[in-house]
């Protein structure tokens, strides 16, 4: 339910705007470079290289099952961090350097080698890259958290995350056609030069973030000693509240990431036929239409949170991804391919909006927790939630590899059959549609209004100022 009051945002709790700049420059990694990996793995390792699917699925999953052991070491990290610089910029400039140098790597594939030698280099350099993204991912996101106290500044910083951060998107769609241009021999060599100019877009915009946003609980975080690992772990999947937002997003992620691609190869096979050069462009537009919608839906999104509330936000959000994932069954149209851009703007309207507000929101739960236990420990709620969404991801891999041979695709021929583009389209139609269904049921009566951010906001607040923390847990365990 929309909040009954609408707080304004105190001098005190504003971000300066350079920092939110350079805050939106850190996301271009998460947001704009790791998709890319994802969108770009399977037209370069299984259309141009030959390596199976379930092959590649299986190559793509693994990692993730890594980042459930590194994700929260390296939320536990950087929560105990002490230095001079902070608990998370350090970070910044050493995943960084890491996100870059790997990106590079996972697309320079050494020739001669066979299809198992491949999947292995993969499975290599996703280990790495993914390592990458963790340390550099998990602390940028737990500075987030805590750059304000302010429910609704939280919102605005989220924004100005996603904003620039699909500012660096539109470039990632175009990344296949540039590689398929003719001063290359093909998209695998080409490929390996347009990977070293990315890497040098990682590398700068991850230094911006590491040097010009300021961490805000330096002070605090001085007193408080260092956390326990398993405790802390405990305590953060107890919060029902978290595992509530955790498993609304993770039902959307995986329901997406479960027809991983598939789009890509309806574009090829079904509306162009086999012409990759068309079906490349098309990709292109696409993909350009679904940063440029994710941008100009940063505007309604705040309008919307600021009347709304931030679950009810989420809702339309995840109805308008419905609309868009059933309109695909008029929209994918051999006579008109163009109406594809119709559920693209609108599923990524919706995605821009789940995935910004979850941000905003893990930033309110994080203060709720404060109440609860005493603690700032927005690291461990960064790397829980890192692990949650990478799971989806991972888990979806490898049933996306699944569902693809099962449609009995065959990269080897330019025109599939008609059974196997048909189930290409039921599959990426159907099953994002299904789970987004059940996540708009769980967003029902989301219970952190608005309203109860401000009451915890106000109850630590009166903490700091020397009020007693048992009396204030004990009326913060009694609100609604």
């Amino acid at each position: 339910m929309p909040s009954s009051t609408h707080h304004e945002t105190a001098a005190a709790d504003r971000i300066p705007v350079a920092q939110k700049v350079a805050f939106g420059f850190g996301m271009a990694t998460p947001i704009a470079f790791v998709n890319a990996v994802a969108q770009l793995t399977n037209l370069i390792y299984n259309i141009g290289l030959g390596v199976s699917p379930i092959l590649l699925g299986i190559a793509q999953m693994i990692p993730r099952f890594w980042d459930a052991l590194s994700d929260p070491i390296a939320g536990y990290i950087s929560d105990n961090t002490r230095t001079r610089w902070g608990r998370r910029r350090p970070y910044l400039f050493i995943g960084g350097f890491g996100v870059a140098i790997t990106f590079v790597l996972i697309w320079t594939v050494p020739r001669g080698l066979s299809e198992y030698g491949i999947f292995g280099y993969y499975l290599g350099m996703s280990l790495l890259f993914y390592t990458a993204i963790t340390v550099f991912s998990v602390p940028l996101v737990a500075l987030g958290y805590e750059m304000t106290d302010d429910y609704h500044e939280r919102t605005r910083l989220f924004a100005y995350g996603s904003f620039i951060g699909n500012l660096f998107a539109i470039l990632t769609p175009w990344l296949y056609h540039l590689a398929n241009l003719r001063i290359f021999s093909n998209e695998v060599e080409g490929m390996k030069t347009v990977g070293v100019a990315v890497a040098v877009i990682i590398l700068a915009s991850a230094l911006v973030s590491g040097v010009v946003c300021k961490e805000r609980k330096l002070v605090q975080v001085r007193k408080q000693e260092k956390i326990q690992f398993w405790p802390s772990i405990k305590a953060t999947m107890r919060n029902r509240t978290y595992l509530r937002l955790i498993g609304i997003v993770f039902v959307v992620a995986a329901g997406f990431n479960f027809v991983n691609g598939f789009a890509n190869y309806i574009m090829i096979y079904y509306l162009f036929d086999g012409a990759k050069d068309a079906a490349a462009k098309l990709m292109g537009i696409n993909g350009t239409a679904w940063a440029i919608a994710a941008l100009i839906a940063v505007f309604p999104m705040a309008w919307c949170s600021a009347r709304l509330g931030k679950a009810r936000t989420v809702q339309l959000s995840v109805l308008a991804m419905i609309v868009g994932s059933l309109l695909k069954i008029v929209c994918y149209n051999q006579m008109y391919p163009w109406l594809t851009l119709i559920p693209t703007v609108l599923i990524s309207t919706g995605m821009l909006v789940l995935f910004t507000m979850a941000g905003a929101m893990i930033a309110d739960i994080c203060d709720e927790d404060e109440l609860e236990n005493g603690v700032r420990r927005e690291g461990n709620y960064s790397a829980v939630y890192s692990w949650w969404m990478k799971f989806a991801v991972s888990s979806a891999y490898l049933v996306a590899g699944i569902l693809l041979e099962s449609t009995g695709f065959d990269e080897k021929i330019l025109h599939q059959s008609a059974n196997t583009l048909f189930w290409l389209r039921f599959w990426e139609i159907g099953l994002p549609a299904l789970l987004c269904g059940l996540g708009y049921f769980l967003l029902s009566n989301y219970p952190l209004t608005e309203d109860r951010a401000y009451e915890v906001k106000q109850l630590l607040a009166r903490r700091h100022e020397g009020g007693d923390p048992k009396e204030e847990k004990e009326k913060g365990n009694k609100l609604p």
